[in-house]
């Protein structure tokens, strides 16, 4: 039995500046972590060079998709990379990774970075970096309507992406009047986010728009679902969701465990030099 997603809530996301070169909204806000399960923080940012600093990761993914600008990544094991407009880094902190992002020279990025939890049995994995550049994943073309597969799959096209937790993201970028039907397992939870335009969401066929994120409805494992997308203008729109993990989180800034312990163990790796090793 397949049945059909609607949205159970909608929030508006509320751009605030922090400083003369940086601004920010909280898409998804930390802590409410059954909520959002297996995503635990997502934050849209527009900002230019020197914004932020090398940083340490633990226990998490980051996945960044680039809105705007050009996206400079450096980190400790080696991962290195350019982003424009359209593209992903996908990347696994695992056990530790000390990373910065940083605007190209002369460039304003906007972009959003997601935080996806890693199962215990994860969380001290080898870090990972992905870089999906936009043209090279694979797309699916409806009538009026492009599908951009980042992660997990749509109506049968797959992207290569690896995951250490299930998660479909995919862009689609629709024509006014143009519909789409995206499957999910019934498991899975997750949100839409509207870069562009506005149109109709789930089969109550809710209205939403530009700067709002549209929560899922969640339905029972055993069940597969379908999501009805409408564009009502030129909508260009991501799609996040994935399995949940269902384990206790533990927080603290940067590093993302199970149990305190955990947590203070992190902290003395990180002083004492053991995420370069």
């Amino acid at each position: 039995m397949t049945v059909q997603r609607r949205i159970r809530c909608i929030k508006t996301v509320q751009i605030t500046t922090n400083s003369p070169i940086h601004k920010s909204g909280p898409i998804l806000d930390p802590g409410n972590w059954q909520e959002h399960d297996p995503f635990l923080f997502l934050m849209e940012d527009i900002f230019q060079r020197g914004t932020f600093d090398f940083h340490p990761h633990r226990g998490i993914e980051t996945v960044t998709y680039v809105i705007d600008g050009q996206l400079e990544h450096f980190d400790n094991k080696a991962g290195h990379g350019t982003l424009g407009p359209g593209d992903v880094q996908w990347m696994t902190a695992g056990r530790g990774v000390i990373h910065k992002e940083d605007p190209a020279p002369g460039s304003t990025v906007h972009s959003l970075q997601l935080w996806i939890n890693l199962p215990s049995t994860k969380k001290m994995t080898e870090p990972r970096y992905q870089n999906l550049k936009s043209e090279e994943m694979p797309v699916r073309q409806e009538k009026g309507a492009v599908i951009r597969v980042f992660s997990g799959s749509s109506q049968g096209v797959k992207a290569s992406t690896l995951n250490h937790v299930p998660v479909t993201m995919v862009e689609m970028t629709l024509e006014p009047g143009a519909s789409v039907v995206q499957d999910l397992p019934g498991s899975y939870n997750g949100f839409l986010y509207i870069l562009e335009g506005s149109g109709k969401f789930g089969v109550d066929g809710t209205e939403g728009k530009k700067g709002q994120a549209l929560f899922l409805s969640r339905h029972d494992k055993d069940e597969e679902s379908e999501l009805i997308v409408s564009a009502n203008e030129k909508l260009r729109v991501l799609l996040y969701a994935g399995e949940p993990v269902n384990e206790p989180i533990v927080a603290y800034g940067p590093f993302v465990m199970n149990t305190t312990e955990e947590i203070h163990q992190a902290i003395r790796d990180y002083q004492e030099g053991k995420f370069a090793e």
